[in-house]
């Protein structure tokens, strides 16, 4: 019986480090490499919306998901004004990266896998095996994401969302009970740092309620990370490469979908690995394979969300949104099973 074939991961965020425990628990040997070390915080809403139980299931993740808290209801605000409050059609799960990844990592060592943590991958050429999960794409851009938990703030409902000029940002409370804020802004001639930054940020686009709202808590200083050159452009897809997560194309994050997105892909790359390792394809067949089973997973998500992300960001359409938004016209539900 012939030894599986080995398989190298690049990039141990959401979407690598779920794909190389599922493939060690197959018995598949796996090296994942990544830049970081865990745990650590990273830019992102902190809570998993759109993830179905046959993903969960098929990943193994139930038990890393546990302590998760439901989510059910998001207040939509523009400016400091109560628009809407959505019912979500199922409950998101509000779980901390920080959480999250660490559990992650420490199962896929336990399993037999080789974790290189602060190891940053030289080459990422396509290769037989080699499978990048590095995250987003470095191009200039204006944007800037910014995130902190915050202890002892209280949301008005499950999940916030707040519209301001250039740039909105979401409140969720994490499995620890503090409340993670993160937003996408236009950048700034700001000079505050630290947890003085994202509160400068939220003043600057209009939302300063919220802004004196956060800073009366009492704001994690070590949760502090930030995110520049953020592109939402689709990527041009390589032959004889597999793309995951981020690295496959930023979903814009007012769909709170970034995260099961980064299982899904994960999920939609395992059976293809599986039969490249197990000798049953070569590597440009289990590329192909990825690649339509990707395609026909996220193409239309992906597409609607960059098609309405503008309507979050410039302040016309943000304006024309709101008002649809307060006047009940907007369909929320058909929405959200598009972007999910």
């Amino acid at each position: 019986m012939n030894l599986p074939r080995p398989i190298e991961i690049v990039g141990g965020g959401l979407a690598g480090l779920a794909l190389a425990l599922a493939l060690r628990r197959a018995d598949v040997p796996v090296t994942l490499f990544d830049a970081g070390r865990y745990p650590r915080h990273r830019v992102c809403g902190d809570f998993i919306a759109g993830l179905s139980p046959d993903t969960i299931a098929r990943l193994g993740l139930a038990p890393f998901l546990a302590d998760a808290l439901h989510h059910r209801t998001v207040a939509w605000y523009h400016r400091a004004r109560l628009i809407r409050v959505q019912q979500l059609p199922a409950p998101a799960l509000g779980l901390s990266r920080h959480a999250l990844d660490a559990r992650l990592a420490t199962a896929f060592v336990a399993a037999g896998g080789e974790l290189r943590s602060e190891t940053r991958a030289v080459d990422l050429s396509a290769a037989p095996g080699r499978v990048l999960a590095t995250g987003r794409a470095r191009r200039d851009s204006p944007w800037l994401g910014l995130k902190f938990h915050v202890h002892g703030l209280t949301l008005t409902r499950d999940l916030e969302l707040h519209l301001g000029t250039e740039g909105y940002v979401g409140l969720a409370t994490t499995e620890s009970g503090a409340v993670n804020v993160c937003g996408l802004f236009r950048r700034r001639p700001i000079t505050a740092a630290g947890p003085a930054l994202l509160p400068a940020y939220l003043t600057a686009i209009g939302l300063g309620p919220l802004a004196a709202r956060i800073s009366a808590a009492a704001p994690d200083p070590a949760s502090c990370c930030a995110v520049a050159a953020l592109d939402y452009s689709a990527p041009a897809p390589e032959a004889g490469i597999i793309r995951l997560g981020d690295a496959l194309g930023l979903i814009p994050p007012f769909t709170g979908n970034g995260m099961a997105v980064a299982l899904q892909s994960a999920e939609s790359a395992l059976g293809p690995l599986l039969a490249y390792a197990q000798g049953s394809s070569d590597w440009s067949a289990a590329c192909a394979a990825t690649a339509r089973a990707l395609h026909l997973r996220f193409r239309v998500r992906l597409t609607a969300a960059r098609a309405l992300h503008p309507f979050f960001l410039r302040p016309h359409l943000q304006l024309m949104l709101a008002q649809l938004t307060r006047a009940r016209v907007l369909p929320l539900r058909p929405l959200y099973a598009l972007l999910h």
